[in-house]
């Protein structure tokens, strides 16, 4: 099912158990438009799994803004298990969702708060499917590092130093953008 990544068979089968969860509970609860399987496995897993597999090495803590149904977060909580993800999700329903499908993977935890409340700060920011315009307000304050899954729109520069977008496999107008903040003091790029 993800053969592109190098998951192992435990990795594979948290995987599809989260798929499976997100196809029943999205019949009653709007968690995404996407409806279709495969379709779902491209732009959510896939998407998700290409950003966790370009993060740097080491423990992260990364925090999901808007993960909605989990996404970028919780695949790459499963690729990356030494790394900390936070999925913060303002809406209940979509948390008490997060929170089933996130039982059973130890280093993932759950913030069901708007992303501009929270007060922690993380090492690296992750989001998909958010406006700019939603992010502007807080995401320097939340990480020094960001790593976004968009469309073809630049970002704003939102405080961070953008690299050059990375075009994703899969269509031809979905990129991940990563943006980096600048110390004022030092001229330093944010850590990572």
């Amino acid at each position: 099912m993800f053969a592109d990544f190098a998951l192992s068979a435990e990795q594979e089968a948290v995987l599809e158990a989260h798929l499976e969860l997100l196809m029943r509970w999205n019949r009653t609860v709007n968690l995404t438009a996407i409806r279709n399987r495969e379709e779902a496995i491209e732009r959510h897993y896939c998407e998700s799994l290409f950003l966790g597999s370009r993060l740097p090495a080491g423990r992260l803590r990364i925090a999901d803004v808007g993960s909605g149904a989990g996404f970028p977060g919780f695949p790459v909580a499963v690729l990356r298990p030494d790394c900390l993800v936070t999925l913060i999700e303002s809406h209940q329903r979509k948390a008490v969702f997060l929170r089933e499908a996130a039982r059973q993977v130890g280093n993932v935890r759950v913030l069901a708060a708007r992303a501009e409340d929270v007060k922690e700060t993380f090492d690296w920011a992750i989001s998909r499917a958010v406006s700019y315009r939603d992010l502007g307000s807080f995401l320097k304050k939340l990480a020094p590092n960001v790593d976004l899954l968009t469309g073809s729109e630049g970002p704003p520069a939102m405080g961070f130093r953008w690299e050059i977008p990375v075009a994703l496999p899969w269509g031809d107008q979905r990129f991940l953008r990563t943006g980096r903040t600048v110390s004022r003091e030092t001229g330093v790029f944010g850590s990572g």
